[in-house]
């Protein structure tokens, strides 16, 4: 059900890429996008009773920009810093209700997606002037690719799983000269992926903030990971602006693409990758491949690395949508509710309860938690949650 590592090469080390300063930078771009307010930061207390800690905070991506996820905050960044390099401006000076009259013609983005990332280079591109292509790997929700659609991008799914359809996506743009706005990197392509988790930093400045307002410091925070490019770059910010012993950091991931946790537990630290199908629920983590931008601040910086069946994110939306009373519901998709879902077990599972113990995890905990997506696969999310598919 689920498997958990201490990680041993933790150093506390703070990365130059993600820190207070570059998010300020996001953050001041997100703000002039139309209809930019920060996502609650939601106190769950029966919740934090039930389970023998403190306080359970959960920052709600669900609500960002109506879009039901917290992608576009990186897509939209990484955006807005081509098009200003494309007319030698920097991005502060960048006016996004004027931007596209500068151009001769609008700029073709394209992305490889699960379905959350593309949904939001989709919209960025729309809000921007600008057009996208999106591609996604097979069998993916027809309801994303519709939501896509209906953002004005043209959205075609491949044959092949998702690391193949990145591929895929990095050959056409080369082909057709569009600009790949991919949220993983590899060699010679690192510059975007660092905007694209550079711009997710603003949810954490935001949970930062509100963290403040509540009277409340984090002791654990609790990260979902597919290539850790969300993880990386929240995980640095934080660090950054809280201190780097100042809480503890667990890493969860589906046991069907669990990249992230084999590198941890790897003899040297480096990168392994996870081939095959990947299946599982959790689309928008189900990558087998590191991002090689985040990967050091996940090794430098994690506590613990977790490996989850889905039955155990399926646990999370349940929990999270069917509140104790006194709790506000919370409308969780499957990538978002694996952090819930393992913190459950962390007080309910002999092996989750030994790693609660490495971790520290115990009555005076506070607990930041991150719901990155809202319920993007209704279909799927009504039979989990309604008709209790995937059961522990």
């Amino acid at each position: 059900m689920l498997k958990t590592a201490k990680n041993n090469f933790y150093t506390g080390q703070l990365s130059p890429l993600f820190n207070k300063t570059v998010a300020q930078e996001a953050r001041n771009f997100h703000k002039q996008i139309e209809g930019y307010i920060p996502t609650p930061l939601t106190s769950l207390p029966q919740l934090a009773k039930k389970l023998g800690v403190k306080s359970v905070l959960v920052k709600d991506e669900s609500k960002r920009f109506g879009l039901n996820a917290f992608k576009v905050l990186g897509g939209s960044y990484a955006l807005g810093k081509l098009l200003a390099d494309h007319l030698g401006e920097d991005i502060s000076e960048i006016n996004l209700k004027t931007v596209s009259e500068k151009l001769e013609k609008p700029l073709v983005f394209t992305t490889a997606t699960a379905g959350n990332h593309g949904t939001g280079v989709a919209w960025a591109a729309r809000e921007m002037g600008q057009k996208a292509v999106v591609y996604m790997p097979k069998g993916s929700a027809q309801a994303s690719v519709k939501r896509i659609q209906g953002l004005g991008a043209e959205c075609i799914v491949t044959e092949v799983n998702y690391d193949d359809t990145v591929r895929l996506a990095n050959k056409t743009a080369q082909d057709n000269g569009w600009m790949l706005v991919q949220d993983t990197a590899w060699e010679g392509y690192e510059q975007i992926p660092t905007w694209i988790s550079q711009g997710y930093m603003t949810m954490a400045a935001e949970a930062v903030d509100q963290l403040a307002e509540k009277g409340e410091k984090p002791t654990h925070v609790m990260l979902q990971a597919g290539v850790g490019a969300m993880a990386g770059g929240v995980l640095g910010c934080l660090v950054d602006m809280l201190g780097t012993h100042s809480f503890k950091t667990i890493i969860a991931e589906p046991a069907a693409a669990d990249c992230i946790y084999r590198s941890g537990i790897s003899e040297d630290g480096n990168m392994v990758n996870v081939t095959g199908e990947l299946n599982s629920i959790m689309a928008g983590l189900a990558c087998g491949e590191p991002n090689p931008i985040t990967w050091p601040i996940l090794k430098d910086c994690s506590n613990l690395f977790a490996s989850v069946e889905d039955n155990v994110s399926a646990t999370g939306m349940r929990i999270l949508g069917n509140p104790l009373a006194g709790d506000p519901a919370i409308t969780s998709g499957e990538s978002g509710a694996i952090t819930a879902g393992l913190l459950y077990m962390m007080a309910n599972d002999p092996k989750g309860i030994e790693a609660a113990k490495e971790v520290g995890l115990n009555q005076d905990s506070v607990v930041l938690l991150f719901n990155t997506e809202g319920d993007t696969n209704p279909d799927r999310y009504n039979k989990i949650v309604w008709e209790g598919m995937l059961s522990l």
